[in-house]
């Protein structure tokens, strides 16, 4: 059961995006296109998934036994870049056309704090590595939810007739709001 409200609780209820606020710099600036906001979706889970297992290990295992834990946030960025550049190299010899969509974004993927947040909050919670793996998975998957979400609906405005002082960054602004609100309405739920 405790499984259930730790995948509930990270797709719906506290979305990495649109609750904890991490995350924009992709939200905003891959979702022009619902394609690429699926590849960048995919790209984000597979790191976020990996970093935090390989940063749970080696908290549990060589930062929390050596007393050296102070050292977490610079390892844990150590790995995620490690990450980031074992999928881009992927990335560049499967999809070309993905990585080329891409484009600066995916080394941004190293700078996410949506990733290097859910690894610092897998160890804050405590959780053991079934727990802090799937917390990873979920929060990857509510991430990928906001971020294709908010790509449909950047995709109609742009057939929309908006305002010319709206077009552009404000409306998306407007939009993400409303979106993080509709979210706010599974609250109740965990």
């Amino acid at each position: 059961m405790n499984l259930i409200v730790i995948i509930i609780g990270a797709i719906f209820v506290n979305n990495i995006v649109l609750n904890k606020f991490l995350g924009i710099c992709p939200f905003l600036g891959v979702s022009n296109r619902v394609s690429t906001a699926v590849g960048m979706a995919g790209a984000v889970a597979f790191v976020m998934v990996l970093s935090t297992m390989v940063t749970w290990l080696l908290q549990r295992y060589l930062l929390d036994p050596f007393g050296i834990a102070f050292m977490q946030t610079i390892t844990f960025i150590l790995v995620i870049a490690a990450l980031v550049q074992l999928v881009e190299i992927i990335l560049k010899k499967v999809s070309p056309s993905l990585y080329q969509a891409l484009g600066v974004y995916l080394p941004l993927i190293t700078t996410n704090c949506a990733i290097l947040g859910v690894a610092v909050l897998t160890i804050q919670n405590d959780f053991n590595l079934i727990q802090g793996v799937v917390y990873a998975l979920s929060n990857a998957i509510g991430f990928g939810l906001a971020l294709v979400i908010f790509a449909g609906l950047r995709e109609r405005m742009d057939l929309a007739n908006i305002p010319k002082g709206m077009r552009g960054i404000p409306i998306s602004l407007v939009v993400a709001g409303l979106l993080a609100m509709a979210f706010m309405g599974f609250s109740g739920i965990v």
